[in-house]
């Protein structure tokens, strides 16, 4: 069990006249923050989603310290189906260009029709130097690696403070990546750093989501990310679920924050997709089909949500009819009054 709030008041403060003691979270926390940046700074951020859960379950240990190891494997329990799509998805979209060929073209007008040339073309004529990492090439790598945590961490904090609202997150989360995964076999698009290398865009398009590492003395973290994504399929861009997921995560707080909030909210999912585009790693028409499959899932996951309450409800209420009725039934054997002996009967007898 967690220890309650008088108890790790006095074990932080101690008693009267001696030391204050430092409590066994605090301690746990300290020790899982120094093991992450040993980890960080040697081996690289955890990108690869597997590694991201592990290490946030090891963050909710550290947080539950004095709470049974049964609590403990419940993370384990309730996340094994998450972890298991995630492995599903890592080995399987790698094969979806094997079905046909990578649509390259369409994403590359569709860009032009609508702003006219290429964000990203005109975002790297303008931003990118080849001989020089500015400070919005740091932030660049920051947005784009929040998308490998952004959406587990909040679900970590949600199982860890109320599990409805996480089972909620998850299907929702659990029915956009199902999407995107199937849409990458239907159709397998190529991002415009591809297109660029063979001579569809005409100019040079870098892929450069990780360069900001470098700047900040985290060159490991960066060529780790350069070695996952030479890993993975490099015509699963439409949809982007490095915007799907941002807005997903936001999307779920929309009606639980207060308006004032929502400005900050959105800005999240429109800068990654800002630095999608700037990075070569997705076009702008990419970004804005994942964020209509976040509203078609939300819309139809919500749909699903109030049938099986309806569903839940009905059943309940049909039991409790049975219930009543089976009641009814009974009631008049045990309430009828037997007949009063007449003057013949008493005589008879």
């Amino acid at each position: 069990m967690a220890l309650p709030d008088t108890d790790v008041m006095q074990e932080a403060s101690g008693t009267p006249g001696r030391p204050p003691r430092i409590n066994r979270r605090t301690l746990a926390l300290t020790a899982y923050a120094v093991f992450f940046a040993v980890y960080w700074k040697f081996v690289g951020l955890p990108t690869d989603p597997t590694v991201a859960i592990l290490f946030l379950w090891l963050a909710t240990i550290a947080w539950g310290i004095g709470r049974p190891w049964r609590e403990h494997l419940r993370f384990a329990r309730d996340w094994a189906p998450i972890v298991g799509l995630l492995i599903v998805y890592d080995f399987s979209r790698g094969f979806a260009d094997n079905l046909s060929a990578p649509h390259v073209t369409e994403m590359i007008n569709g860009d032009r029709w609508l702003f006219g040339e290429l964000p990203t073309v005109w975002l790297q004529e303008h931003f990118y130097d080849p001989d020089h990492v500015h400070w919005w090439d740091v932030v660049a790598s920051w947005v784009y690696f929040s998308h490998f945590v952004a959406s587990f961490s909040v679900a970590v904090v949600l199982w860890v403070r109320r599990r409805e609202l996480w089972a909620a997150f998850m299907r929702r989360w659990f029915a956009l990546t199902t999407a995107g995964l199937a849409t990458y076999f239907l159709y397998p698009a190529a991002p415009p750093w591809w297109a660029s290398k063979f001579g569809y865009i005409p100019e040079h398009v870098e892929r450069m989501s990780g360069r900001g590492w470098e700047a900040i003395g985290l060159g490991t973290a960066g060529k780790l990310l350069n070695i996952g994504q030479a890993m993975s399929n490099p015509v699963a861009a439409m949809p982007s679920l490095h915007s799907g997921f941002a807005l997903c995560v936001v999307a779920f707080f929309f009606m639980r924050v207060r308006k004032r909030w929502l400005p900050l909210l959105i800005a999240y999912p429109v800068s990654m997709s800002v630095v999608l585009a700037y990075t070569g790693e997705h076009y702008m028409v990419d970004a804005f089909v994942g964020w209509t499959y976040v509203g078609v899932v939300y819309v139809l996951v919500n749909l699903g949500e109030r049938w099986w309450r309806a569903r839940r409800e009905h059943a309940v209420t049909a039991a409790a009819e049975q219930t009543v009725a089976a009641a009814a039934a009974v009631e008049p054997a045990l309430t009828t009054t037997p007949p009063v002996p007449t003057g013949a009967d008493l005589t008879r007898g």
